[in-house]
């Protein structure tokens, strides 16, 4: 039987860049194989058919990464926790391939855990099995929560035992495959100013602008005599839609109660999508300074601080593109930064709440100041009412809300009613604006929001299972649960 999974479509576009971009690497050879997780949904999106694709198949393309060259580990710089390294690059993993989606859309292979490159720093280019059942969890969450996120393909064991600092060792390792709009990062153009190669810096950022935003291409193309004029208006035009780009992903995460962890400037990606977020975490109670990272000593990346952070780094990122560009157009992009963020932060909120988004966001307000004077879970607030109005419908009254978390501490009665009346008053101006609302209502809630929210203790208790007892069910189910395509 051929393996389709090598025979796959691949474009040689970042190599088009050329070699300063990138290093050739050879993938480390492992003991054993086995996959533990496949992402079905994403072979329908590269119009692959699942039923043609064997768990084999899987652990021969992605584990022991037969008949795939050539391997790229990328290079780039980064702003870590506020300080320029000029070091990194990718140290663990690589470009496996690019290809086209069934939108045409060219989507990233990158791996994690494949082994050492010119980048590892005297790292072992290992991913532990728990951190790749991690990134499986948290790129399904976010996907399933609206979230613009990079996604994991597949994940296989592969035999090694690995000693950790942060995890009791020896312990299991892997190989993980996921799948990115591109592994392109701030940090790529961080590196091309620090070799004050603006040239290059050129040809990258417009081979990004061809390839991701071809609506700007073709709105300021670059016609031969007036290339630097055109140039200039296309990169500005790439900058705004950037400024746009992450400011919404910021409002998603904070609508998802999500904590990246580490927003240095080399995990931040030039398309505006969530990748590479190590120690991330879920918030469990309203807490805005909850830091995921627990070697974040002063909490620059808490929770709260996400929007600030994506800013500062979109202002970082004006460094290298200076080399290109005016400052001035650059900061008046950057400063719809805010505008955009609340306005869809408003609208997240509202679809987790249920609502359409065109309905004032004095609700939204309400919801944060009641999880802030009520210690429970974010999450299981929005679960919560999700289940309340799939058990008991739509309250006709003000009083039939009654408080949605069960078996959890009563909240203050002023601060519930503020909320409930506000949300009730919401949702039936919706109901009688438009009477599909009564059944959009709570299809919203159920599409929306997680049934359980994989918080810290959620994650260990699925990978107790499998770390004992070998048992992947619990993880299987709760994927299941969440699962859309």
């Amino acid at each position: 039987m051929i393996n389709s999974l090598l025979a796959l479509p691949f474009e040689p576009s970042i190599e088009g860049l050329g070699e300063e971009y990138w290093d050739v690497v050879d993938p480390a050879q492992f003991s054993s194989t086995e996959l533990r997780f496949r992402n079905n949904a994403l072979l329908r999106k590269l119009g692959i058919d699942p039923e043609t694709i064997s768990d084999q198949d899987f652990e021969s393309a992605y584990g022991r990464f037969e008949g795939r060259t050539p391997l790229l580990a990328l290079r780039y710089h980064g702003y870590q926790f506020g300080t320029y390294n000029p070091f990194l690059g990718d140290g663990r993993g690589f470009l496996y391939g690019q290809l086209r989606d069934r939108q045409g859309q060219l989507q990233d292979f990158g791996t994690k855990g494949s082994g050492t490159t010119p980048w590892s720093r005297g790292g072992d280019g290992r991913l532990t099995l728990k951190g790749g059942v991690r990134e499986v969890i948290a790129s399904e969450a976010l996907h399933r929560l609206g979230v613009s996120t990079s996604r994991t393909l597949s994940l296989v064991e592969t035999g090694e035992d690995l000693w950790r600092s942060d995890e009791p060792s020896p312990t299991r390792s892997s190989v993980m495959v996921r799948m990115a709009r591109t592994h392109l990062r701030f940090g790529t153009c961080e590196r091309l100013l620090h070799l004050r190669d603006a040239q290059g810096l050129e040809r990258l950022l417009r081979h990004v602008v061809a390839v991701y935003y071809p609506t700007i291409a073709a709105a300021n193309p670059i016609r031969e005599g007036e290339a630097d004029v055109a140039v200039e208006a296309q990169l500005l035009a790439f900058y705004a839609e950037l400024v746009e780009r992450v400011a919404r992903l910021a409002a998603e995460w904070m609508a998802a109660g999500f904590i990246h962890g580490v927003l240095n400037t080399d995990n931040m990606s030039l398309v505006g999508e969530s990748f590479d977020y190590g120690p991330f975490a879920f918030l469990d109670n309203w807490e805005p300074g909850f830091t995921a990272a627990y070697f974040d000593q002063t909490g620059l990346y808490a929770y709260g601080r996400q929007p600030v952070i994506c800013h500062e780094n979109l202002r970082l990122l004006q460094e290298p593109l200076a080399m290109l560009l005016p400052r001035q157009p650059m900061e008046q992009s950057l400063e719809t930064f805010a505008s955009t963020y609340h306005s869809h932060y408003r609208s997240c909120m509202q679809r987790r709440l249920g609502l359409p988004s065109h309905l004032a966001d004095d609700v939204v307000h309400k919801t944060i100041e009641l999880l802030a004077a009520w210690p429970i879970g974010y999450g299981a607030f929005f679960a919560g009412l999700s289940e309340h109005v799939e058990l008991n419908g739509l309250p006709e009254e003000p009083h039939a809300l009654l408080p949605v978390v069960v078996n959890g501490p009563a909240p203050s009665r002023d601060v519930w009613m503020s909320w409930r009346d506000s949300w009730w008053t919401q949702q039936r101006e919706a109901v009688s604006a438009e009477p599909a609302e009564a059944q959009a209502i709570p299809a919203r809630l159920q599409r929306w929001n997680l049934h359980t929210t994989p918080i810290r203790p959620v994650i260990e208790e699925l990978w107790e299972a499998i770390d004992q007892r070998d048992d992947w069910l619990p993880f299987q189910v709760w994927l299941k649960s969440i699962s859309v395509d």
